[in-house]
């Protein structure tokens, strides 16, 4: 036997909703109007099917789901590229908008983006046999960075993110490594930027550039890295 999910999402108006995913190289394989407005895009294994509801609030929306790939960081690439060449910019907040590409603790290394409509897409990518949280960290500024990425990425919630961040940046008592402080203050201007907080956002980018890393440290860190480019370049700051 073979069988296929297909996620049907709510939205207020197809409009919106298919020109955002038009715009990340999916297609507009159904439409119709009438008795009810349904839509179905489609993207290589990826179909999403959309209903149209009059009265729905998308700020107040909790529709999610899940896709799976076998190249999450391509995906990644690919709708930044196809939103930032419709929209002008790369949406990091509001709706609709798109997260940044992390390794979870639950061994997916994944991404989200909430579309018009108020529906969290999760695409993620297995690294992992072991699909279950890791323990949280015992130490300082690795425990601060599990529960800020927990906060900003999994429950979307930057301002609990951005408590627990500026708690430990604060800290006199002890000091993050430079992979650490580099990862703290990435996210710091990740979750600022997602609160409209322009100028810690900015400030937070400035002194990540002026972290100095080894080499190897510069290894383990390739994502914030990558990271912090994409955050200059959104700023225009790169």
């Amino acid at each position: 036997m073979t069988e296929t999910t297909i996620p049907i999402l709510p939205c207020r108006t197809l409009r919106p909703v298919l020109d955002f995913y038009t715009a990340l190289g999916f297609d507009v394989t159904f439409r119709q109007t009438s008795p009810n407005p349904y839509a179905v895009v489609e993207r290589g294994g990826i179909q999403l099917q959309f209903f149209g509801m009059k009265h729905y609030d998308p700020t107040r929306s909790f529709s999610t789901c899940y896709v799976r790939t076998d190249d999450v960081d391509g995906l990644h690439r690919a709708f930044r590229a196809g939103l930032k060449a419709t929209y002008g910019r790369v949406p990091s907040r509001g709706l609709p908008r798109i997260g940044a590409l992390r390794d979870a603790s639950h061994g997916m290394r994944q991404f989200l983006m909430t579309d018009p409509g108020g529906n969290c897409v999760r695409v993620g990518q297995p690294i992992s046999e072991e699909q279950h949280h890791r323990p949280v960290p015992k130490e300082t500024f690795a425990r601060a960075l599990h529960y800020a990425s927990l906060f900003a990425d999994s429950r979307e919630d930057p301002a609990a993110a951005a408590k627990v961040l500026d708690q430990a940046l604060g800290r006199t008592d002890e000091r993050p490594t430079p992979g650490q402080l580099l990862r703290l203050l990435v996210l710091r201007a990740d979750v600022a930027g997602r609160l409209g907080d322009d100028e810690r956002a900015t400030s937070a980018l400035s002194e990540a550039t002026a972290v100095r890393l080894a080499a190897e440290e510069r290894d383990l860190a390739r994502d914030d890295l990558a990271r912090l480019e994409e955050l200059l370049d959104d700023q225009g700051m790169g």
